[in-house]
């Protein structure tokens, strides 16, 4: 990707491609400290890399809190972990910048035919890791798997179906101060506006939006191609991908095929721990688009979400968002994955109580 804003040292470039099979993950502006996976095989040290992509701030952060070895071709190790450095970060928005090796994970490890993504806060469960990648790719044929629940994540065996619906999300988003508030408005009436609708029982998949902190791959040409789509949207409009994904799934209708696993596996694959400190963004508390004028000026991101400042061709301001509706019974309706463990039961499940 040279000349693309995300350069890495030559020697990273001639490592990682090397690798068949990658276990990625990346750290962007210090908020994380690599954390090791467990249960790893003899098999699976030899069969995987395991790529902690990092910018400068981070690699910094980490040599002052982990400890860091060096080998004999200069590539540097946190426990099992070859740290990847991404110079020239091309956005000004960390979390815009960690969409990068998340979802472009094919460009930056073109090599790799298979890939597990884990964001930077999880620790793996690598043997179980392998039992997913193999049961559902495998013997069920997906090429694209990923764990679902949006913004609302809680620490229990439990699926939350509260936002489903890519509406919902945002205003689980807007709730939560993830970003600007009437930005994340603006970005939704543009999906509104070209047709995606609220989920519904007619459409194929359980929800629109995924967690994302796990994304299993083949990195075949329909999921590539789906990865950029997908990465076109984030560096266009907000960076929070679960608001994304859903609606590239929808204007390629049938084509792309994928799954999305329930929490339950997701707390058995994965440790969730806590950042090193709060993201601090500014432009995450914005309630209004005036705070962006005069001395506001200065959080408009000048490289990404550009989008949301280009005149659109269509009329905005006369769109009505879909109301977001609290599903009953319960503000917040959860299914214990033990007792509804398959995918037809979950989707008769969410019939009866959608």
């Amino acid at each position: 990707m040279r000349g693309g804003g995300t350069e890495m040292d030559p020697m990273d470039i001639k490592y990682v491609n090397k690798c068949r099979f990658a276990v990625a993950s990346g750290i962007f502006d210090g908020y994380d400290v690599p954390h090791q996976p467990s249960n790893m095989s003899d098999r699976s040290k030899k069969l995987f890399c395991f790529l902690m992509v990092v910018d400068e701030a981070s690699l910094d952060f980490i040599k002052e809190n982990a400890t860091i070895r060096e080998d004999s071709d200069g590539g540097l190790w946190v426990g099992m972990w070859r740290l990847v450095l991404l110079k020239h970060p091309p956005y000004d928005e960390p979390r815009r910048n960690g969409k990068v090796p998340k979802i472009l994970t094919h460009r930056l490890f073109p090599q790799a035919q298979y890939s597990i993504w884990i964001d930077g806060d999880n620790q793996n469960n690598a043997l179980k890791s392998m039992h997913v990648m193999h049961n559902y790719m495998v013997e069920v044929k997906y090429k694209l798997i990923v764990n679902t629940y949006g913004v609302g994540r809680i620490p229990l065996p439990l699926l939350n179906i509260n936002t489903i619906a890519v509406y919902e999300e945002a205003d689980a988003n807007k709730r939560r101060k993830r970003y600007a508030r009437p930005l994340i408005d603006l970005h939704m009436k543009i999906y509104y506006y070209e047709g995606m609708e609220p989920w519904s029982l007619k459409k194929s998949t359980i929800s629109d939006v995924p967690e994302g902190a796990v994304i299993i791959r083949e990195h075949t040409a329909l999921n590539n191609l789906f990865s950029c789509l997908w990465f076109n949207e984030v560096n266009l409009f907000t960076p929070r991908d679960q608001l994304s994904f859903g609606y590239v799934v929808d204007r390629l209708g049938g084509a792309f095929k994928f799954f999305m696993f329930p929490n339950c596996e997701y707390n058995s694959l994965f440790v969730l721990h806590p950042h090193t400190r709060e993201h601090s963004s500014k432009v995450e508390w914005v309630k209004s688009l005036s705070e962006f004028k005069g001395s506001g000026s200065n959080m408009k991101e000048s490289r990404g979400g550009l989008g949301l400042w280009t005149p659109y061709p269509g009329e905005l301001d006369s769109v009505m968002l879909p109301q977001v509706r609290i599903r009953r019974p319960l503000k917040v309706l959860y299914i214990i994955c033990k007792e509804k463990s398959n995918t037809d039961n979950l989707w008769e499940f969410i019939k009866h109580w959608g």
